[in-house]
């Protein structure tokens, strides 16, 4: 029986074997019917979680689910008398995944009895208000992106960041897709291409491409301009980002078991069915910054005009110097830049490299819009951020820190009913998320999914249209780092205008500029080449410095 039906469902078989087995017993017997009413409940209970249709746990865990939810209704007093704290990150708090939970399904996100956060702890952050507050009324915040490109694109100011359809399961996608599709804003396909079920909804697409080249590649797994044409062009795909890094495993490949690679899964990634898929750690389509650029502008004629850029993790600080340097001597830029933060994000990784690798998204965001900013090219190019964003606030400091808009992966998982089980690696999602099991993944009510990630957009958008307001701006593009205030100690605050340094615009093309990242590496990076600069060749061949 154990083969025949997931052990998850136990619980559910052997109550309705009690309750068939009991009953003929207390007839016959006259006594005991106290047990059939129990077995009886268990039955009730167990075929209610298989039929509805809101709680995905619940139908994949039909009466063992409801333990869970029992043991979570108290589960704050516990946590607060013996574990830990609401706003505790490990790595998202309770408090960011109830914030979340409650504006996907539309219910009261309001707090009593005052804040739970340590004010006077340093690194508290918080935003300045003004005596004069204003109501906006246009809540839609967009941001032009490829101003110059044929076919410009007006994207939110709050996206779903890159989950491919296979780490995701079929019906998240849709959800995610469907949601997008009611709010007016863009799901990032991942690198693992466009699925069907990405087409399916009809929402806004961001299609990222990365090293394997999945859905335009050539069977040996070089880029292939024909494929890249056949999906470039379709009117649901609004830009393309050619992924560099990502913020969950920087400078890491990977490979794709066989076992793995279903036959929806080869459709959308130009793959054969059954066999192993690489994604090589670089690209081959290019290998300086110069053919990156190139790269980009060949992107852009063969997608009919469409905004091209490209998505990174910032690391050795003198290669995104090499990338913009190319900028200059050659008058070619992407139209936009992601930067993606050393946070980590939905894929999985060694631990190493989610902990130590890469720049967190503060540094790597001010590091990129500073280097725009010092060459006068941040006009040119729109800059994404993503980066454990899960609240309004979580967008209005990134912003202040120089993004145009913000994505988030994590997050919208959480509206799709992700319960942070940390499963994400394993195939065994308990709600049917981050799985290709299509036994857990079919359990998510796309309908019921697809309108919490509309309200989670929805709501955490008009949360930082409050923001603003009350900080007397009227749209986004006026925040900037004089609205952030940080505690540095506690008896000192800074705002991240005083705490940073900011750039002069086109500082760069004129000297020093009294930043030490800047002096030290930006004359020294070559726009023709990738490869160390003399000065880090010489610091790697002995230890003597």
């Amino acid at each position: 029986m154990v083969k025949l039906i997931p052990s998850r469902y136990l619980a559910y078989v052997l109550s309705i074997v009690g309750l068939l087995v009991s009953l003929p017993l207390a007839i016959y017997f006259g006594a005991g019917y106290w047990v059939v009413v129990i077995f009886a409940a268990l039955t009730a209970l167990g075929t209610h979680d298989v039929l509805q249709r809101r709680r995905t746990v619940s139908r994949l865990y039909p009466i063992l689910a409801n333990i869970r939810y029992f043991l979570e209704s108290f589960g704050p007093e516990i946590r607060q008398y013996f574990i830990q704290s609401d706003t505790e990150e490990r790595p998202f708090s309770r408090e960011q995944r109830s914030i979340v939970y409650q504006r996907a399904k539309n219910t009261l996100d309001k707090r009593p009895f005052g804040s739970q956060l340590e004010m006077y702890q340093e690194g508290f952050e918080w935003m300045s208000h003004s005596l004069t507050p204003v109501e906006i009324k246009d809540r839609d915040f967009r941001v032009l992106i490829g101003a110059n490109c044929k076919q410009p694109y007006r994207a939110s100011v709050f996206n779903i960041s890159a989950m491919s359809f296979g780490s995701l399961s079929a019906n998240a996608i849709l959800a995610l897709n469907a949601g997008a599709r009611m709010g007016g804003f863009y799901h990032d396909t991942g690198e693992g291409s466009i699925s069907r079920y990405h087409r399916e909804p009809g929402g806004d697409l961001v299609w990222e491409i990365g090293s394997g080249y999945f859905g335009c590649r050539n069977p040996e797994g070089t880029f292939s301009e024909e494929r890249f044409a056949e999906n470039a062009t379709l009117e649901q795909v609004k830009m393309i980002e050619v992924k560099l890094s990502q913020g969950a495993k920087p400078g890491h490949g990977g490979i794709l078991p066989g076992a793995k690679v279903t036959e929806e899964i080869a459709e959308a990634r130009g793959v054969p069915a059954g066999e192993d898929v690489v994604s090589p750690p670089s690209h081959s389509a290019f290998s300086t910054p110069v053919e990156l650029l190139e790269f980009i502008d060949r992107l852009r004629d063969l997608s009919g005009g469409k905004p091209v850029g490209f998505k990174l993790a910032i690391g050795h600080p003198w290669e995104w110097f090499a990338i913009v340097k190319a900028m200059l001597d050659t008058g070619r830029h992407p139209d936009f830049i992601v930067v993606d933060g050393g946070e980590g994000g939905t894929g999985a990784a060694p631990l190493e490299f989610i902990n130590r690798l890469g720049m967190p998204l503060t540094e790597a965001l001010i590091l990129v819009h500073n280097t725009l900013v010092g060459t006068n090219l941040r006009e040119q190019i729109a800059i994404g951020a993503a980066g454990k964003i899960t609240s309004a606030f979580n967008i209005a400091r990134t912003l202040a820190l120089g993004a145009d808009w913000c994505n988030a992966a994590r997050g919208y998982m959480f509206a799709l009913g992700c319960i942070q089980s940390l499963n994400c690696h394993t195939g065994r999602c308990p709600s049917g998320v981050a799985t290709q099991d299509p036994r857990r993944g079919g359990k998510l009510d796309v309908a019921d999914k697809s309108q919490r990630v509309y309200h989670f957009h929805r709501n955490t958008v008009t949360a930082l249209a409050n923001l603003l307001g009350a900080a007397g701006l009227s749209n986004t593009a006026e925040l900037g780092p004089e609205h952030i205030i940080r505690r540095v100690s506690r008896s000192e605050v800074q705002t991240y205008l005083d705490m940073y340094h900011f750039l002069e615009p086109g500082a760069l093309l004129h000297g020093p500029t009294d930043h030490p990242v800047f002096d030290k590496y930006w004359p020294i990076a070559d726009g023709s080449t990738f490869n160390p600069p003399d000065l880090i060749l010489k610091l790697r061949e002995s230890k003597l410095h």
